[in-house]
């Protein structure tokens, strides 16, 4: 892995301990696919970045700079994932947020996951998702709930794990939005009050080729097929939930041909 930081456009050479990202987790990460020496998802990703960066108040750097640092990262790869993590800065001890501080952040480079041979296997997580329509959608740094709910997972045996909300609807995976196929019609949960708006699952409601629902356990549990879908391993396959096995859909193929066709890179994932 190679890593840089920065605060705001100079690079530094460690976080300083009053870092509030290091404290609060105050900011937010992206984390990208790859490809041939470039980010075919950046403006997505960036749009997202913008949109947390605008809700919490955090300064963005120069985004040419920005940019121009991922170029020198992505060189010479032709596969893998950078993690773009961006917080408000340092700011000593205390929750208000300081004035006039240069945001601080990492831009590292990574191995894509192992890929994982037929379908996934999901696990139900006790660990719930707390609504708060303050911090819904954007990638912020806080993920608490997640790393409880991937321990939980791997407590199981599985590959992944299914989180729901605090009224018990299915929201999304650890890692991943949820697509449920019902009906011939392929839905996500909402994620107004909590979860992720993967920039992925954004793709595929601009396509038609998803719609929002709200969905209880046994809907996903009675579904015709699911899936995971994320911006740096596409589109996979689950094959079991609790009780419930799947045998391989067509309908997820279709979908995946689909992504593939406007973003080569994940055509490997297929298969």
């Amino acid at each position: 892995m190679s890593a840089r930081l920065f605060r705001g456009v100079r690079e530094v050479a460690c976080i300083d301990p009053g870092n509030r990202g290091l404290a609060y987790g105050d900011g937010l990460f992206e984390t990208m696919r790859l490809h041939r020496g470039a980010l075919p998802l950046w403006p997505r990703h960036l749009a997202r970045l913008r949109a947390g960066a605008l809700r919490l108040g955090i300064e963005l750097p120069d985004i040419d700079f920005i940019e121009a640092r991922i170029a020198e990262l992505a060189t010479g790869h032709d596969a893998g994932a950078v993690k773009l993590l961006l917080n408000r800065g340092d700011g000593g001890r205390g929750y208000a947020p300081p004035a006039d501080v240069d945001p601080v952040w990492v831009l590292s480079g990574h191995p894509l996951p192992a890929g994982i041979r037929g379908g996934l296997r999901l696990h139900w997580c006790q660990t719930r998702l707390a609504s708060q329509p303050a911090l819904a959608g954007i990638k912020h740094c806080n993920r608490l709930e997640q790393v409880l709910a991937r321990a939980e997972a791997e407590r199981a045996g599985c590959d992944e794990g299914l989180m729901r909300d605090a009224t018990g609807n299915a929201i999304s995976a650890t890692s991943a939005n949820l697509l449920v196929l019902r009906g011939g019609r392929w839905l996500t949960p909402p994620v107004e009050d909590c979860g992720v708006a993967g920039v992925l699952r954004g793709w595929l409601l601009e396509q038609g080729l998803v719609d929002v629902s709200t969905l209880a356990p046994a809907e996903v549990e009675t579904a015709e097929a699911l899936a995971l879908c994320n911006a740096v391993r596409g589109i996979l396959p689950v094959a079991s939930l609790a009780a419930r096995a799947w045998a391989p859909s067509a309908a997820i193929e279709t979908m995946r041909d689909s992504l593939a066709q406007a973003y080569p890179e994940f055509a490997q994932e297929q298969g």
